[in-house]
């Protein structure tokens, strides 16, 4: 059998207020993307969707005719 530790109240109260934090660190970060017109991408169910300027999801890269934002702009940007 295995046995698995307890936890207290206090390190549960700490979980708690970590993942608090990083959704409002989150909902800033989207907020900024929209911001900036950088649409958010999000993975459901293993496939890419982005969020269009109405706040739909859209399974069509904005990326696809201009330069892919995960490919590096020149020679010299990219790492061996």
């Amino acid at each position: 059998m295995i046995r698995r530790a307890k936890l207290t109240a206090k390190t549960y109260a700490t979980v708690d207020e970590l993942i608090r934090l990083g959704g409002i660190a989150v909902e800033d970060a989207q907020d900024e993307s929209r911001r900036l017109g950088v649409p958010n991408v999000y993975s459901i169910n293993g496939r890419l969707y982005y969020e269009t300027p109405s706040g739909e999801l859209s399974s069509e890269d904005p990326y696809r005719e201009k330069q892919s934002a995960t490919e590096p702009r020149d020679a010299t940007e990219r790492r061996s």
